[in-house]
C-alpha cells in the first residue's frame, strides 16, 4: 500500500533511458505501467528502494520489489533474456528478503547478454500504477546504481488510513476473488484467441503469456483487450503475446492450463511451434534478421561517424569550401573519424563472420578469423577490382595447374554469409567425431582450411558475382526508373517492417555500399520512419482517449528517433488509415528523393538524425523530402481522424 512518497534509485550503473525508447512494445507502450529504463555499463544489479523481495523470476533475468512504502518495482534484466534460461544470471536474494538501497541483487554477463539476447537495455517499471503516480523524474542521462535517484513515487486519489484498516477476512475474500477472476478471464483470454485449436503451444515469462497460435486472423483483439486483467497485446517473431503482468501471469497462465486443458510448454517448445510454422522464406528472412541485428549497433555508429566526416570534409555545406579546407587544423581530426568511422565496413566479413557463425552454431571467433582471411591485405582488394580486371593484372593462385583469383571480399555480404554457414556445419561435423583430446589440434585448422579453401575457389566466386548482378541490377532499374522505384520501396517499406522482411535490405544496403560506396535505398527507409510518426503524431492531436494520446505522442518521437514499432503496433495499424497515411506521404517522397538521386554513404539512424548520413550535395532534396512525410500523413490523417469523430 503506497502511504507517502518514495524515492526510486537506479538498481543499475548506465545511460538513463525514456521507456518510448525501449525496443519492446510491453515497456515502450506502458502497458506494464510507467518508469524508465538504463543501458548498462556493466552486470551489477542493486537494490533501488529500502523493502523486500516480492518475487524472483526462476530464470533470474526479471526480479520484483516492494519498497516499504508499497510501491511495487519490476527490473527487467535486458529484453527477450527470458530465453537465456538463467545463462549467465546469479541471482543473490530470495523471496520475502529484506533489502536496503545498494544490496546486490542480482549479477550478470553483460558481454553474455549483448550477443544472445535482442538487448541488454533494462526497464525499471512501476507495476502498482493504479495506486500511485511517478513524479519528479531525473533530467541526468547517466545513472550510477544506487546512489542516482532516478524518479519519485507518490499516492494518488485514496485514504491511505482507511485502506489500511482493511480487515485480514476482507482482504482474504478479496484474494480469493482474484483467484475466481483468474479463472473466468483465462477462459476468455483463450476465447478471444480463437479457441483451444488455435493454440498450439502456450507459455509465460514475467510480465506476459507468450502463444504459439494457429492462425493469428482468428484473435479478437478488441475482446481481448477489453478483458480487465489484459493490458495490451501484440505479435512479435511469430509468438502472439499478451501483456498481464508480474506476479499475475503466472496465476493466469495457471488457471489457463488447468481450465482449458492447454498443455504446459516451455519458451523453447512455443519458439519451435512458432518455427514449423513458418515458410521456408520466413525462415530465410528470420536468419538474417539473427545475423545482422546483433551487429546493427556498430553499422549504425560507424554511419554516424561517417555522417559527421561527410560535414567536415565535403563542399557546400557551409560555403564552396570543406570545413577542413577552410581551417586545415581540422584536417587531422577530419581523417581520424574517417578512419574510424570506416573500420566497420572496412571489416564488414569479420562482423557478419562472427554473427553468422554464431548463428549456425559453431564458435564465432573462427567467424571472426573467417572474415579477416577474406579481407586479408595481401589479397586483391575488392574495390580495385574493376580496374585490375580491365588492366588484365588481377593476381592468381596456381593450384595444380588451375588459375584461381587471389581477390579479397570487402563490403561484401553473400561471400562470408555462405561460408561462414560452410565453416559452422563443417566444425559441428568434426566435433561430433574427434574426441575431446585430440579437438583444439583437429576442428578448428581442418574447419578453416576447408571453408577457406572452398570459399577461395567455388562460394567466392560464385556469390561475389551473384552480388554484384544484385547490385547492377538495382542500379539500373533506379537509374531507368528512378520516380517508379522510389514510389514502389517508399510505399512497400513500412509493410515489410510488419512482416520482418526489411531486414533482407539490410543486407542489400550492405552489398550496394560496399560495391558502389552508397545506397539509394536506405534514404528512403528514413524517409518512411519519419512518415509513420507523422500520422501518429496527428492521432496525437486529434484523439479525445488521453492514454491514446500519451501512446502516439511518445510512438511518434521514437519513430522519428528511427523505432516505428510503437507508432506501427500501438497507433497507425490500429486505425488502419494513419497507416495508410504514411504510406503515401513515404511513396511521394520515395520517388522525388530517388529522382533527385539521393545517397547515403552508410546506414545510420533511421528518421530525422538520418540526415547526417547522406551525401551533403542531396541533403537539400533530402530535407524537401522530409517536408512531404512530415506534412502529407499528418494532413491526411488529421483530416480523416476528424472526420470521423465527428461522425461518431
Amino acid at each position: 500500500m503506497v502511504n507517502k512518497i518514495s524515492k526510486i534509485y537506479a538498481p543499475l550503473t548506465g545511460k538513463v533511458l525514456p521507456l518510448e525508447q525501449v525496443p519492446d512494445p510491453t515497456f515502450s507502450q506502458k502497458m506494464m505501467g510507467d518508469g524508465l529504463a538504463i543501458e548498462p555499463t556493466d552486470g551489477k544489479v542493486v537494490a533501488p528502494v529500502d523493502g523486500k523481495v516480492l518475487q524472483v523470476f526462476p530464470t533470474k533475468h526479471a526480479i520484483g520489489l516492494q519498497s516499504e512504502s508499497g510501491a511495487e518495482i519490476l527490473i527487467h534484466i535486458g529484453l527477450d533474456t527470458v530465453n537465456l534460461q538463467g545463462k549467465g544470471f546469479e541471482v543473490h536474494v530470495e523471496q520475502g528478503d529484506k533489502i536496503r538501497v545498494g544490496d546486490p541483487l542480482v549479477t550478470f554477463d553483460l558481454n553474455f547478454v549483448r550477443t544472445h539476447a535482442m538487448s541488454p537495455i533494462t526497464p525499471i517499471v512501476i507495476t502498482n500504477g493504479d495506486s500511485l503516480v511517478i513524479s519528479k523524474k531525473t533530467s541526468e542521462l547517466h545513472a550510477q546504481a544506487g546512489e542516482s535517484n532516478i524518479f519519485e513515487v507518490r499516492p494518488i486519489g485514496a485514504n491511505n488510513s482507511e485502506q489500511h484498516a482493511k480487515t485480514t477476512k476482507q482482504v482474504e475474500t478479496e484474494s480469493n476473488k482474484k483467484e475466481a477472476k483468474y479463472t473466468k478471464e483465462a477462459k476468455e483470454i483463450v476465447t478471444a484467441l480463437g479457441g483451444i485449436d488455435n493454440i498450439q503451444a502456450a507459455t509465460h515469462c514475467v510480465t506476459r503469456l507468450r502463444f504459439a497460435l494457429v492462425d493469428e486472423k482468428k484473435v479478437k483483439k478488441d475482446i481481448l483487450e477489453d478483458i480487465s486483467l489484459v493490458k495490451g497485446s501484440f505479435s512479435a517473431n511469430g509468438q502472439f503475446q499478451v501483456v498481464i503482468g508480474q506476479g499475475t501471469v503466472d496465476k493466469v497462465y495457471a488457471a489457463m492450463v488447468e481450465e482449458t486443458g492447454i498443455g504446459e510448454a516451455t519458451k523453447d517448445e512455443v519458439k519451435a511451434a512458432v518455427g514449423k510454422k513458418q515458410n521456408p522464406l520466413q525462415r530465410g528472412i528470420k536468419v538474417l534478421a539473427d545475423i545482422f541485428i546483433p551487429i546493427l549497433p556498430a553499422i549504425v555508429t560507424a554511419g554516424l561517424l561517417m555522417g559527421l566526416n561527410n560535414i567536415l570534409a565535403n563542399g557546400g555545406i557551409f560555403g564552396e569550401q570543406s570545413v577542413i579546407e577552410m581551417y586545415p587544423q581540422w584536417e587531422g581530426i577530419a581523417d581520424m573519424i574517417n578512419i574510424i568511422a570506416n573500420t566497420a565496413f572496412t571489416f564488414l566479413p569479420a562482423l557478419i563472420g562472427w554473427s553468422a557463425v554464431k548463428r549456425f552454431g559453431g564458435n564465432e571467433l573462427l567467424g571472426v578469423v573467417l572474415g579477416l582471411i577474406l579481407v586479408h591485405p595481401d589479397l586483391l582488394n575488392a574495390w580495385a577490382y574493376g580496374d585490375a580486371l580491365k588492366e588484365g593484372t588481377i593476381p592468381t593462385w596456381n593450384l595444380f595447374g588451375l588459375e584461381i583469383n587471389k581477390i579479397g571480399y570487402q563490403g561484401q555480404v553473400l561471400p562470408v554469409l555462405f561460408a561462414s554457414w560452410l565453416l559452422a556445419k563443417t566444425e559441428i561435423f568434426l566435433k561430433k567425431r574427434v574426441m575431446d583430446s585430440l579437438q583444439l589440434l583437429v576442428v578448428a585448422p581442418i574447419a578453416l582450411l576447408v571453408t577457406g579453401f572452398l570459399t577461395f575457389t567455388i562460394i567466392g566466386p560464385i556469390t561475389f558475382t551473384i552480388g554484384n548482378w544484385i547490385t547492377d541490377g538495382l542500379v539500373a532499374v533506379f537509374d531507368q526508373f528512378a520516380i517508379v522505384g522510389g514510389l514502389v520501396y517508399g510505399a512497400i517499406y513500412a509493410p515489410l517492417v510488419i512482416t520482418g522482411m526489411h531486414h533482407t535490405f539490410l543486407a542489400v544496403d550492405l552489398q550496394l555500399i560496399g560495391s558502389t560506396g552508397s545506397t539509394f535505398l536506405w534514404p528512403i527507409l528514413a524517409l518512411s520512419n519519419i512518415a509513420q510518426g507523422s500520422a501518429a503524431f496527428a492521432m496525437m492531436l486529434v484523439a479525445r482517449d488521453e492514454k491514446l494520446k500519451g501512446l502516439a505522442g511518445t510512438s511518434g518521437i521514437s519513430a522519428w528517433l528511427g523505432i516505428t514499432e510503437p507508432a506501427l503496433f500501438g497507433v497507425n495499424l490500429r486505425f488502419r488509415y494513419p497507416f495508410f497515411a504514411a504510406i503515401i506521404g513515404s511513396a511521394i517522397a520515395g520517388a522525388f528523393i530517388t529522382m533527385q538521386h539521393v545517397l547515403a554513404s552508410s546506414v545510420g539512424v533511421g528518421g530525422v538524425p538520418g540526415i547526417f548520413s547522406i551525401i551533403p550535395d542531396g541533403w537539400v532534396s533530402f530535407i524537401i523530402g522530409m517536408a512531404i512525410v512530415i506534412v502529407v500523413p499528418f494532413v491526411i490523417t488529421f483530416m480523416i481522424a476528424k472526420r470521423k469523430y465527428r461522425t461518431d
